[in-house]
């Protein structure tokens, strides 16, 4: 099968596309035909060793896919046909084996490219602004880095969640327009004094939820924006610098920093993302999640995709057609 291969980490440069030998089943895996995979932040950081999945190279990356059911146990839910989306390892590939837990059916709603960019980015914002955030219809919120697959993802989300205005904010207008294209209410470019920008869009009150994946010197700014009795939900850092701060700021004005870390929560309680699936499903067949898909390359061109990410350039999800007949 091909596959894409981490040959070296050194990111987008060490990874190739190769032929290796098809996953074997053991008889307890859902079997996948791969017709779509999904390269998200994740991947880029396992390329250069600093994920906390740490393989030794050559390996198979790749956490997400949508393809269609080769082969399931019994009892799994699943038979061959199904369309499928699913989290996994090894998904940049052209057959994949999953766990049962790791595999949900991809609503009639959604393309394949669509199934690709839908479990991690919106599991994640599930779970961190309503299991985690609490965030509740009416308040208002912030997503930092709005332009990128976690940002729209967190858009959607929270107007889906009945948010009563969404600001994202962004590096330049052009990622200012896919913010808004995903549902964002106000956008706001970063510049010195984006934080008060974002405090006159809400009347000086400052927003309830502020979705941080960035960290960096955006989190310290976060903090500020926030009003009285807000929380900022720490997602991951993007940025590259993990921030400190001061927790004085927390007590004086009533707030909260809260971690919210999806894989952690499902090492520790495997059904969840069934559960939050079905959170998810009145969502998509509402139409408030329909994931925005930026970059479609073919699994040749997976090192390109590596290099979106790596150079900041991507907007929407990056995913890779693996299979031209579906």
């Amino acid at each position: 099968m091909r596959a894409l291969e981490v040959q070296a980490l050194t990111g987008p440069e060490g990874v190739v596309v190769v032929d290796r030998p098809e996953p074997v089943d053991d008889g307890t895996g859902v079997v996948v035909d791969v017709v779509v995979a999904g390269v998200s932040f994740p991947d880029l950081l396992q390329s250069k060793g600093m994920y906390q999945y740490r393989p030794d190279p050559p390996f198979v990356p790749g956490i997400e896919l949508a393809g269609i059911v080769r082969s399931a146990p019994a009892g799994s839910g699943f038979v061959a046909g199904d369309r499928v989306c699913a989290w996994t390892r090894a998904a940049l590939a052209e057959v994949s084996i999953c766990k049962p837990s790791e595999v949900f059916h991809l609503p009639e709603e959604l393309t394949w490219e669509e199934g690709a960019s839908l479990v991690l980015n919106y599991q994640t914002a599930v779970f961190c602004m309503g299991h985690r955030g609490g965030l509740e219809a009416g308040e208002s919120v912030l997503i930092l880095g709005a332009a990128g697959g976690v940002g729209t993802s967190g858009i959607q989300v929270a107007k889906g969640f009945g948010a009563s205005k969404v600001i994202g904010l962004v590096s330049t207008p052009a990622k200012g327009e896919v913010a808004r294209s995903a549902g964002a209410d106000e956008v706001v470019v970063i510049s010195d004094a984006w934080k008060d920008e974002v405090l006159a869009l809400t009347a000086g009150r400052g927003v309830d939820l502020v979705y941080d994946p960035v960290g960096g010197d955006r989190f310290l700014d976060g903090l500020r924006s926030l009003a009285r009795f807000g929380r900022l939900v720490v997602v991951g850092f993007a940025a590259g610098t993990i921030p400190e701060v001061k927790v004085n700021r927390l007590l004086l004005r009533n707030i909260s920093v809260v971690g919210a870390a999806w894989g952690e929560a499902v090492a520790d309680d495997p059904t969840l993302p069934g559960r939050i699936h079905e959170q998810m499903l009145p969502l998509i067949r509402s139409g408030a999640i329909k994931p925005p898909v930026g970059h479609v390359l073919s699994l040749e061109e997976g090192r390109q995709a590596y290099q979106l990410l790596e150079d900041r350039l991507a907007v929407g999800k990056v995913v890779l057609r693996v299979r031209s007949d579906a």
